[in-house]
């Protein structure tokens, strides 16, 4: 019952916000509706987002550590930012539509003759005055632990553009860490109903940490060293704090 009373919301968010996003799109003015979709299917999953810090909404690159899909659904629906993603993520049931409803950014990871043009969609993005989302390790697989970020997409961001900088996001469901990764084998639609059908709320909270200026790093593997740094030093200072009693 839960998972059907779950998946119905977000059907029925669905049918409400895609077509106000064409009407929006048909009206040629930015539409607010993707976002408020995420936000909505956010809930839906049982998500409690609680924003720590103060997310810069343009000319911004987020770096983010990656537990899980929820991360898209909880930093989507906080911020108004579009998504650099794998370009398998489109081939999700929901996740990948709505993610192209969000100009969300897909990248082959693995082929390295692509990485120079995907560089260059990404700083088309951030000339624009857009806040877009990454996520530099990669991968889901380390689930609440912490990979090296990987340098390649830094690189969208030299020669420095005016005005963008980088804020590290420490996206961190605490406790509920094991229950919200998404590791191993375990594939997209058993891991969605998995967490469509776990009972009680799933907190994550999102710390939009000190902004770093690209020309202060100097280069793209040191800024990416620097953005996993204030990620690891932000987690570790959750799991070191002490819980209330």
């Amino acid at each position: 019952m839960r998972l059907a009373w779950r998946a119905g919301g977000i059907l029925a968010g669905l049918f409400v916000c895609v077509p106000l996003h064409y009407l929006w799109r048909a009206l040629g003015t930015p539409s607010p509706w993707p976002r408020r979709f995420l936000a909505w299917t956010s809930r839906r999953c049982g998500l409690v987002v609680t924003i720590e810090g103060i997310p810069r909404t343009a000319d911004t690159l987020y770096a983010a550590n990656h537990v899980s899909w929820l991360d898209i659904l909880a930093l989507g629906g906080a911020t108004p930012t579009i998504f650099v993603a794998r370009d398998d993520v489109e081939q999700w049931p929901v996740i990948g539509w709505a993610a192209a409803l969000n100009d969300t950014i897909h990248v082959a990871r693995d082929v390295r003759s692509s990485v120079r043009g995907q560089a260059d969609m990404l700083r088309r993005a951030l000339e624009a005055d857009r806040a877009v989302a990454l996520f530099p390790e990669g991968t889901t697989e380390a689930g609440r632990f912490l990979l090296p970020f990987r340098p390649s997409l830094f690189a969208s961001l030299f020669p420095p553009l005016p005005r963008v900088m980088v804020q590290p996001v420490a996206i961190d469901y605490g406790a509920a860490s094991d229950d919200a990764s998404w590791i191993g084998d375990e594939p997209y639609g058993l891991n969605a109903r998995r967490i469509l059908s776990r009972p009680g709320r799933l907190p994550v909270t999102l710390r939009f940490l000190e902004p770093i200026d690209p020309r202060d790093a100097g280069d793209r593997k040191t800024l990416a060293r620097r953005a996993q740094a204030a990620v690891a030093e932000a987690l570790d200072a959750s799991a070191r704090a002490p819980v209330p009693l």
